[in-house]
């Protein structure tokens, strides 16, 4: 789950930087790509990504 998150703020922060949008501070496209990478390291590191079933 996290690595598709990850996906997207990659694309939102590509789309920033290639539209050359001016945002504020916040939402700029390097904050973006940052949390980007959060969202992949936490993906890699197996948080997020397993889901049990119980019956």
């Amino acid at each position: 789950m996290l690595g598709i998150v990850a996906a997207v703020l990659f694309f939102v922060s590509f789309l920033i930087n290639a539209a050359d949008l001016s945002t504020n501070d916040v939402f700029s496209s390097t904050n973006v790509m940052l949390l980007g990478l959060t969202a992949l390291a936490l993906h890699v590191a197996g948080i997020g990504g397993n889901r049990t079933h119980r019956r």
